[in-house]
């Protein structure tokens, strides 16, 4: 009975996003008549003539949407969704007092940085999950600041080396 109730009840399940389409994917759930949340932050971004100051996603290429386990492949195919994020084989949930720490913060208006939580070191085999290389697997060679993503060609005795977002590496 516990179990029931509990598949009923709705919770900020977690998205993944297309790179950079959050703020669009927003708006096709809303439009969709989902409840969703895309935390948003203010950073300052320096270019060669100028500062200015954006509102951007807080988590890049997530996006939270609260409805009930059930509708996850309704929600995934929703245009700008790439899939939904699995913890320990089940959905990802955003619990309530997390999503309350999530606004807390961002009603602070202190300065906030983002980092991925899993602990991805030099020389960890990692797959890129999405964009133009997705699929691919390799070795993480920089440190966390450079996210170099290394690919060997072992054939050819050679090695490729891309800069890559670790937002978009898996630990394999």
């Amino acid at each position: 009975m516990a179990e029931n109730k509990d598949a009923l009840e709705k919770k900020w399940l977690v998205f993944y996003t297309k790179s950079r389409a959050e703020k669009k994917t927003l708006e096709y759930l809303v439009r969709f008549g989902f409840e969703a949340w895309l935390p948003m932050h203010k950073v300052v971004r320096q270019w060669s003539d100028r500062k200015k100051k954006l509102e951007v996603p807080l988590f890049n290429s997530y996006i939270f949407v609260k409805d009930i386990e059930a509708n996850i492949q309704e929600i995934v195919r929703v245009p700008g969704i790439s899939w939904n994020i699995r913890h320990n084989g089940k959905p990802a949930i955003l619990q309530e007092k997390e999503y309350r720490i999530i606004e807390r913060f961002l009603e602070s208006g202190l300065t906030i940085e983002i980092g991925p939580a899993q602990n991805l070191e030099k020389g960890d085999k990692v797959e890129i999950m999405d964009g133009p290389l997705k699929g691919a697997v390799g070795f993480l060679s920089g440190s966390y600041n450079e996210q170099k993503f290394t690919v060997e060609v072992e054939t050819i005795d050679q090695i490729m080396k891309v800069n890559i977002d670790k937002g978009l590496l898996r630990k394999t």
